[in-house]
């Protein structure tokens, strides 16, 4: 296993780039905390260990030989913005290709315990702390009930940058803890110790003191018509996507600070992004158009200060 120097922070496209609703490959931002791993697909191993009957070491043709599934899902970075005010959505929806954890969870005979451990092969120093992998923790039944391991992007193979041969995937989650050249499960009842479990990656939420692990998708959206600094007509079709963990039950367009609702498609069974549309009749002069999301769970984006704050473009209608 080779891996590229330094960290991996590139291809991050605007919002022009995210018009599909299936985000071309090309388009998908690119993260490394250890820059991007080579792991020769011959000599790779996904190993399922920890509580379990029947401990697996599975290569690449017999994990392509169990049966799999089509998963498109919203992927986002949460380290998104990270400059304030600047506006940088580290995300895309894409369709992943490849085998349900919980089939393997089922082959190993994995205990009812409270946790699964993914571990990647990537290596390095981060934040001044040296790390033999790259590993994250999520709850063994969230696995269970919707995680793969994926093998395959938009119907073709993951590549080395996207965590070839194959990468964890938890559909609602943040990416931090779709862990790329997954190297091994392990299915254990406690939390590991680990720079990326229990130091890096926590918050703590409105109304709740508890420092904890980065996971659900907090509810946002992004205008992707009209472009910031567009010259437009007085008829303008304002459209975008809105997601998070839970669906999107609402979304508002602003116009001048004036709330209007838009139109928003059901999300469906995946967790993917929905599509919103307004069209609004605008006066000659500068505009600022925006929008706001609220979920079924009833958490509602922030005007400000915050990670997920509301998305505003400005615009000028020409006379």
């Amino acid at each position: 296993m080779l891996m590229d120097p330094a960290t991996t922070t590139k291809r991050i496209p605007g919002p022009e780039r995210l018009r599909e609703r299936v985000t071309d490959v090309d388009d998908v931002y690119l993260i490394g905390h250890f820059g991007v791993a080579h792991v020769h697909p011959g000599s790779w191993r996904l190993r399922v260990g920890g509580d379990v009957a029947t401990p697996l070491d599975l290569d690449l043709p017999a994990l392509r030989a169990m049966p799999s599934v089509d998963v498109p899902a919203v992927l986002e970075c949460f380290g998104n913005p990270l400059v304030p005010g600047e506006f940088v959505r580290r995300a895309a929806n894409v369709v992943w290709h490849g085998v349900p954890v919980a089939a393997l969870l089922e082959a190993a005979g994995a205990a009812p315990a409270s946790a699964l451990w993914a571990t990647g092969s990537d290596s390095g120093v981060f934040d001044d702390v040296a790390c033999t992998e790259y590993r994250k923790d999520v709850p063994l039944a969230v696995a269970r009930e919707r995680a793969i391991v994926a093998l395959g992007m938009n119907g073709a193979p993951l590549t080395d940058e996207h965590g070839a041969p194959a990468r964890f995937v938890v559909p609602g989650y943040f990416g931090t803890n779709n862990v790329k050249w997954l190297r091994e499960l392990t299915i254990a009842e406690e939390r590991p110790e680990h720079l990326f479990t229990t130091r890096l990656y926590q918050r703590r939420l409105p109304g709740d003191p508890t420092l904890r692990p980065v996971r659900d998708l907090d509810v946002t959206s992004v205008v992707t018509t009209p472009l910031d600094g567009d010259r437009t007509g007085g008829d303008v079709a304002v459209s975008g996507w809105a997601w998070g963990a839970f669906p999107v039950a609402t979304v508002e367009v602003g116009v001048d600070g004036h709330w209007r609702p838009a139109v928003l498609e059901p999300r469906g069974e995946h967790r993917t992004w929905q599509r919103f549309a307004l069209g609004v009749a605008l006066p000659p002069g500068d505009h600022v158009l925006a929008a706001r999301a609220t979920d079924a769970e009833g958490r509602v984006q922030p005007a400000a200060g915050a990670r997920n704050a509301v998305h505003e473009v400005r615009v000028v209608v020409g006379t």
